[in-house]
């Protein structure tokens, strides 16, 4: 090969027998009276290329639908979770549970959650 010759034009074959053995393979069963081993083989090759954009549109739709992204009720701090499971915050280490996309304190049955109200101190003069 010369390397001193600049190529105006090259040709890059690579897969193009491939394609076209496949073509006339296509034809010769379509004159034949097999055209539908053709179709089957397309039909296949569709369902393959679209099954995993198809699955990844439904993770994303089910993952937008089920994470949630909300401040911890104990400490404030901001982390995401799954709706209607239980997990740790990663600050204060409380258990929590996910339900209508807030997190809420894990308390066990019978126990009456209160939450403190500060209330300012008067004098009263009499």
């Amino acid at each position: 090969m010369n390397n001193n010759f600049p190529r105006f034009y090259t040709l890059n074959d690579s897969g193009l027998g491939c394609l076209l053995t496949f073509l006339l393979i296509g034809l010769l069963l379509g004159s034949v009276g097999l055209g539908w081993i053709v179709n089957g083989v397309l039909i296949l090759f569709f369902i393959l290329l679209l099954t995993p954009i198809i699955g990844w549109a439904v993770f994303r739709w089910w993952l937008k639908r089920n994470l949630v992204e909300d401040q911890c009720p104990v400490c404030g701090y901001e982390f995401t979770g799954f709706n209607n499971t239980e997990c740790r915050c990663p600050n204060c280490g409380e258990v929590l549970k996910v339900e209508g996309n807030h997190f809420k304190t894990l308390t066990p049955p019978g126990t009456i959650d209160v939450e403190a109200v500060e209330v300012s101190a008067q004098a009263l003069d009499e």
